[in-house]
């Protein structure tokens, strides 16, 4: 199992610009499940719905930008969750985090990518400073789209380097060039 994490700036601060090169990509499907999502301690209660909405949401707007020929299909299990409450300012201000296995599946070839789920661990952006915890300056849904386009923006930062090193979605690796249809025969 490999593990991502993101913090720092807000996931979606880019979906304004141009999307980085992904080679011949087009998202097909993008299929989130909670079954087992876990509710870390403290944290506030959302619906497993709420989750997957949330996901398919930001993962929909960020790689809908993309409009490859080839078609890839996400499967994503939401596996944890904390949605901050309020604390203590300067004693206790808790931070949110979302859990995610990411498994990408080659429509073409009819197979899954990473044959063991990669896993991202995000936390909250932190726009609102190191003292102040987003549950005092954000509801709950609030939280979880932050979280979930944190998510997405990992997820994209994933297949570039998966593509770069493996050549996922191009000719090979390091090439970025698409991949070339094969003649029948």
């Amino acid at each position: 199992m490999s593990v991502a994490f993101l913090t720092a700036c807000n996931g979606a601060a880019d979906l304004n610009k141009a999307p980085v090169p992904l080679g011949d990509f087009s998202l097909k499907h993008n299929i989130a499940v909670a079954p087992k999502a876990v509710k870390g301690p403290l944290s506030r209660e959302v619906t497993k719905e709420q989750l997957t909405k949330a996901l398919t949401d930001a993962t929909a707007e960020r790689f809908g930008r993309y409009n490859g020929s080839r078609d890839y299909h996400f499967g994503m299990s939401v596996e944890g969750y904390v949605l901050a409450q309020p604390g203590i300012p300067l004693v206790f201000a808790p931070k949110s985090i979302l859990i995610v296995n990411l498994t990408v599946w080659d429509d073409a070839k009819n197979r899954k990518l990473n044959e063991k789920p990669h896993q991202i661990t995000v936390f909250e952006s932190f726009d609102q400073g190191p003292v102040v915890g987003s549950g005092y300056t954000k509801s709950a849904e609030e939280q979880l789209k932050n979280l979930s386009q944190n998510a997405a923006k990992s997820i994209e930062s994933y297949l570039v380097k998966q593509n770069k090193e493996q050549g996922w979605f191009s000719a090979g690796p390091g090439t970025g060039a698409p991949v070339a249809e094969q003649p029948n025969g």
